[in-house]
Parts: structure tokens; C-alpha cells; sequence
């Protein structure tokens, strides 16, 4: 079962493309559930009203997600009188539907972790110099190491060296996550206000053929 997570945003637009992301949202739902999708919302920033959506994201689930999610990659337009501006004269809006690139998270297992006992070459007096008491813990699949020689004990220092190696790899998989939230956020940025490969047109939210 393939897997992928798509952003909707108004690309900081007015309160019309926040209507709009609502409406497409609404749109695009109903055409996963036709096609066997499944589709779960992860987050959602709503708009003035809880009928605007400033930018939500979807998770997609199923065995046609890509081949679902392609035609939409891109701007999206509706063409049609504000519903808030009666005598605006703008009739073109545009939001952004966007693939998000999910960072994959490096998995921690202890069976997986390789443990070296060296000579601690710190202070510690001759004991520590003459007796292989420190440990290096390396994670094997990615070879992200850790080394304690804080203490006399060997096997002390093994869980110290471990406790380590878990914190480098949580701060790794926190830099990834927080990758995958300026991805998301550069995605407000870069919107392309033309070339639109879904319109939208009138209050009823046709799709244009």
C-alpha cells in the first residue's frame, strides 16, 4: 500500500483563496473516496471562519495515491466573483496543492547496536589507563557512534554510551521533522499564481473540462 502526504494552501492569500482551499479540499475528498483512497487529515490551519482553510495537510493511503495525486501537483484556480467583495473586480484566485516530502526517521534498535571496549584515555588516574573500561556504542545500520569513559565500570559506561547514541539519533530525527516543516511552510512561498492544472469556475465550484 503506497503512502503519500499532500499540502492545500491559500499560499498567504487573501480570505478568497482560504475559501477556496475549503472548497477544493471538500472536492478532493469525494474524489478519493470514489477512487478506493483513503485519506486522513494530519493538519489543518483554518481561515477567519471554520469555512476558510488557510492550508491543510492530507494523508493518502491506498494502491492508486500517486497516479491519483499527479494531475493536481500544481496551481489550482477558480475563476469567480468574491463571495466576501461584492464589488471587487478580481475574478482570478489561486492556491497551491503541493506533495509534502516525508523525511523517513531512522528506527532505533538495541539488537542493532554494536558495543567496542577501549582504553579510556582521559583523567581518571592510572586505573582507567591500564583497564579497557570505556565503550564505544555504534549504531550499525547508519554507523552513528557514541563513546562514554566517564566511569571505572565498564558496564556503566555501556549504558551511558548508549543513553548518548539514543539522543545523537533523536536529534537526527528531530532535524528531520523539522525539515519536513519548512518544506511545508516553503510551500506558502513558492506558489504559482498561473499555468493552473485544475480551474474552478462560479459559486458552484464546477470543475472546468
Amino acid at each position: 500500500m503506497e503512502k503519500k502526504v499532500i499540502q492545500i494552501t491559500s499560499g498567504r492569500g487573501p480570505r478568497e483563496c482560504e475559501w477556496v482551499v475549503a472548497k477544493t479540499l471538500a472536492f478532493f475528498l469525494v474524489q478519493c473516496e470514489k477512487q478506493g483512497v483513503k485519506a486522513t487529515i494530519i493538519d489543518q490551519q483554518t481561515g477567519r471562519t471554520n469555512h476558510e482553510v488557510l492550508s491543510v495537510s492530507i494523508e493518502l493511503s491506498g494502491k492508486n495515491v500517486r497516479s491519483i495525486i499527479q494531475p493536481w501537483l500544481g496551481t489550482i484556480q477558480w475563476i469567480g466573483q468574491s463571495p466576501f467583495r461584492k464589488n471587487h473586480k478580481r475574478k482570478n484566485w489561486f492556491i497551491g496543492f503541493f506533495e509534502i516530502k516525508k523525511q523517513k526517521l531512522i528506527e532505533f534498535n538495541e539488537k542493532k547496536v554494536r558495543y567496542q571496549s577501549m582504553r579510556s584515555s582521559g583523567a581518571g588516574g592510572q586505573h582507567v589507563n591500564k583497564v579497557s573500561s570505556a565503550v564505544r556504542a555504534t549504531h550499525v545500520p547508519t554507523g552513528i557512534q557514541a563513546v562514554s569513559m566517564d566511569s571505572r565500570s565498564q558496564l556503566q559506561n555501556k549504558k551511558t554510551a548508549l543513553l548518548r547514541l539514543k539522543e545523537k539519533l533523536a536529534e537526527i530525527n528531530q532535524g528531520k521533522s523539522y525539515e519536513t516543516i519548512i518544506d511545508k511552510w516553503s510551500n506558502h512561498l513558492e506558489l504559482e499564481r498561473g499555468n493552473p492544472v485544475k480551474v474552478f469556475v462560479g459559486e458552484r465550484f464546477k470543475l472546468k473540462r
